[in-house]
C-alpha cells in the first residue's frame, strides 16, 4: 500500500454520512415512465425495484461541479487523485419492500480504498456500503464498487473507451427484454437520479474528452433492468443481487437484457453479442 492510499484509508475508512429522502408519488411516476414496460409486477403500494438508486443523490451547486459534471468535492467520497469515476459493480440485499410514501434514511459508509495498476493505467477502487431504513426498519443494504481511472487520451498511454469484442460462445437465455437506450432515456434517468455526469448526455464531451464511442448508458440503469427481469421470472424477488460492469454500453444501440436458463444468471448484451453487465441472484422474498 503506497503513502497516498495509506493516508486516504486512514482518513476515510469507516467514515459515515446520513441523508433523508422520500419515495414520493412523483418520483415513482417518473421512474415508471422511464422504465415501463420493463418493470417487475408488484403490489400497488410497493415502490418499483431499483428506485432506491434515485434516493438521496449528491447535491451540489453549479459552481461546485467539476469538468465532468460530478461534484468536484463530494463530501461522502474520498478525494481519489484520478479524474474519471464510474460504477464497477456491487451487491444488493433486499430485506423489505420500499413503499410509496416511505421516508427513507440512507446511511453510507466507506468500506475500502484500493489502488491497482491495470492494463489501461492506474486504477482506484472505492467500496461504499449503503443501508436504507424506513419506519418499518432496514429495507435494503448494499455495497457499491466505484472505479476511478486516468484521463482518456491517445497520447498518454490510456486506451480509448471502445466497444468490447463479441464473445466467442453464445449464452442460452430463457427470457429476453429488448431495449433501445435512447439519448432521451438517458437524459430522463439522469434527471430522476440528479446525475450530472456529462458522459450520459453531452455527446462531444463523451466522445472527445473521455474517448467513448457515444453517450454512455448508466450502470444503475442497466442494473435496474436486470433486477426487474430477475424479479419478473419467479414467485420470489431476488434476496441478493450481485452485479458487475464489463464494458460500457452506448446509447441508441440495441441492448438486450437476458436471463439464463438456470434462473440465477443475467446479463445485458449489445450489438454483435458483446456483454456489458453481468448479474446473479439468490431468491428468497415473496
Amino acid at each position: 500500500m503506497d503513502t497516498t492510499q495509506q493516508d486516504l484509508s486512514a482518513q476515510w475508512h469507516g467514515r459515515q454520512t446520513e441523508s433523508i429522502d422520500v419515495v414520493s408519488e412523483r418520483l415513482v411516476e417518473s421512474f415508471c415512465a422511464v422504465f415501463e414496460p420493463h418493470l417487475a409486477p408488484l403490489p400497488a403500494d410497493t415502490a418499483p425495484l431499483g428506485i432506491h438508486w434515485c434516493l438521496s443523490p449528491a447535491i451540489a451547486g453549479m459552481g461546485q461541479l467539476g469538468a465532468d459534471g460530478h461534484p468536484a468535492k463530494n463530501l461522502s467520497l474520498p478525494p481519489v487523485p484520478l479524474p474519471r469515476r464510474m460504477w464497477a459493480g456491487g451487491e444488493l440485499q433486499v430485506h423489505d419492500h420500499l413503499r410509496v410514501g416511505d421516508k427513507v434514511r440512507k446511511v453510507s459508509t466507506i468500506q475500502d480504498i484500493v489502488r491497482k495498476q491495470g492494463r489501461s493505467g492506474e486504477l482506484w477502487f472505492v467500496a461504499v456500503g449503503h443501508t436504507y431504513h424506513s419506519d418499518r426498519g432496514l429495507a435494503l443494504s448494499e455495497r457499491q464498487d466505484i472505479v476511478y481511472r486516468e484521463a482518456a487520451g491517445l497520447g498518454n498511454g490510456v486506451s480509448r473507451n471502445t466497444s468490447p469484442a463479441a464473445p466467442t460462445t453464445i449464452r442460452p437465455a430463457a427470457q429476453v427484454w429488448s431495449v433501445i437506450p435512447s439519448s432521451t432515456l438517458l437524459f430522463r434517468y439522469s434527471a430522476i437520479t440528479f446525475n450530472g455526469h456529462r458522459i450520459h448526455y453531452d455527446w462531444p464531451y463523451a466522445t472527445e474528452a473521455e474517448g467513448y464511442e457515444g453517450l454512455v448508458v448508466h450502470g444503475p440503469l442497466q442494473a435496474t433492468l436486470l433486477l426487474n427481469l430477475a424479479a419478473s421470472q419467479g414467485v420470489a424477488i431476488p434476496l441478493t443481487f450481485r452485479y458487475r460492469g464489463i464494458a460500457p454500453a452506448i446509447a441508441d444501440r440495441a441492448l438486450t437484457v437476458r436471463a439464463g436458463v438456470d434462473g440465477r444468471r443475467l446479463w445485458t448484451q449489445g450489438e454483435g453479442g458483446a456483454v456489458h453487465m453481468e448479474a446473479d441472484i439468490d431468491r428468497g422474498m415473496a
